[in-house]
């Protein structure tokens, strides 16, 4: 079963920061949680912005509590704001329901691992970044892709 080690977490940020600074992306901040919610590893930057950390943090564990990732939490809750104040009071503040946290699950079985938020550009950038991180080190994501109706390079 695959695990989010400090080596694993490591690299899942290095190759989405990676990915932030081919596309030319805005400085990013990455967050990797445990599936317990327990941050493993964050990194910030330079020139992101000080809430940053919060919020990837805040998108990774929206992801991992609510065993969907954040995108898909947007849209369910687009005519749901109450409930996603709740939610987002019942979390002390770690529930950012908007694209960029995604869930990390073991390529053999399937299960949730784990979960990665990224903060620093455009929701759906981050989200790129955030798959493209989990792919390289060796996790299936959900989601699998970024929606194809999207294209990093018209962002």
């Amino acid at each position: 079963m695959y695990a989010v080690t400090l080596e694993k977490a490591d690299a899942i940020v290095a190759a989405a920061l990676a990915e932030g600074r081919a596309q030319g992306f805005m400085p990013l901040t990455v967050a990797v949680l445990d599936p317990g919610g327990h941050l493993v590893a964050l990194k910030r930057e330079d020139g992101s912005g000080i809430l940053r950390p919060e919020i990837a943090i805040g998108k990774a564990s929206a992801a991992l509590g609510m065993g969907v990732p954040t995108r898909l939490l947007r849209d369910r809750l687009a005519d749901r704001p109450a409930f996603q104040s709740a939610l987002a009071a019942a979390s002390g503040g770690r529930f950012v329901a908007v694209p960029g946290g995604i869930l990390l699950k073991d390529p053999e079985t399937g299960a949730i691992v784990g979960a990665v938020g990224i903060s620093g550009d455009t929701s759906d950038k981050d989200e790129l970044c955030a798959v493209r991180g989990a792919h390289a080190a060796g996790f299936k994501s959900e989601p699998p892709e970024p929606p194809a109706d999207w294209n990093a390079s018209k962002l």
